[in-house]
């Protein structure tokens, strides 16, 4: 079964994430009440709809409860995403994604019973710090944000297997990708025999508060 995804509101957030989706090959249906980004969102979604989603009936006229996962990026206005999420938990969307504009907006949201609420500028600046703060940070785990991915790359251990170096143990992380220095793809999973050499990027997941340096 294809994954579908709906986007309402396709500003500069909603779009960038719709037209991303979009790439990836997931259906991505756009709803938004004004005719330019309709206009302008017509040749990258599945399907576009101009329509006010602060209208309960607008949205049961879209289907938006036979889609599954839905983000919310009406801008500013935190009385329409309120609303728009009350409607879209009552009409059976499964999963609800919103963007906030602060801190208080979002507990009201989560209040809301939303199941993912994003707040743009925080995020980016927070992983913008922690790029800072941990040489080679690419993110954080989408399943826990106390865990993040860091790349390292190999001198010091290069001649010693996993099981010797006992990362895990030893350092607290866990390596779950290898890319050799002239390598262009990663190799997940390593087995704990396999044999680090001088050059090698490897993947690691780490707690995101433990910002000691690590020199592989």
């Amino acid at each position: 079964m294809k994954k579908e995804v709906a986007v309402i509101g396709l500003g500069k957030f909603g779009f960038y994430f719709a037209r991303t989706l979009s790439e990836l090959g997931i259906s991505v249906i756009g709803i938004d009440s004004r005719a330019s980004r309709v206009q302008q969102a017509r040749d990258v979604l599945t399907q576009v709809y101009r329509a006010d989603a602060t209208s309960a009936d607008a949205l049961a006229q879209v289907g938006i409860g036979d889609i599954p996962h839905v983000l919310v990026s009406v801008g500013d206005s935190i009385a329409a995403s309120s609303m728009i999420c009350l409607y879209l938990k009552e009409q059976g969307v499964e999963r609800v994604w919103v963007k906030a504009v602060s801190p208080d907006h979002q507990r009201l949201l989560y209040k809301l019973g939303v199941d993912e609420v994003i707040i743009p500028e925080q995020f980016a600046a927070v992983q913008l710090a922690s790029r800072v703060a941990i040489p080679g940070f690419l993110q954080y785990a989408s399943f826990d944000s106390d865990l993040s991915f860091q790349e390292l790359v190999v001198d010091r251990w290069a001649g010693r297997s996993l099981r010797d170096l006992d990362l895990t143990n030893r350092r607290g992380i866990q390596v779950i990708a290898i890319r050799g220095e002239n390598e262009k793809k990663f190799r997940f999973l390593p087995g704990a025999d396999h044999v680090l050499r001088k050059g090698d990027h490897l993947v690691v997941i780490r707690r995101t508060n433990d910002i000691s340096e690590i020199r592989a």
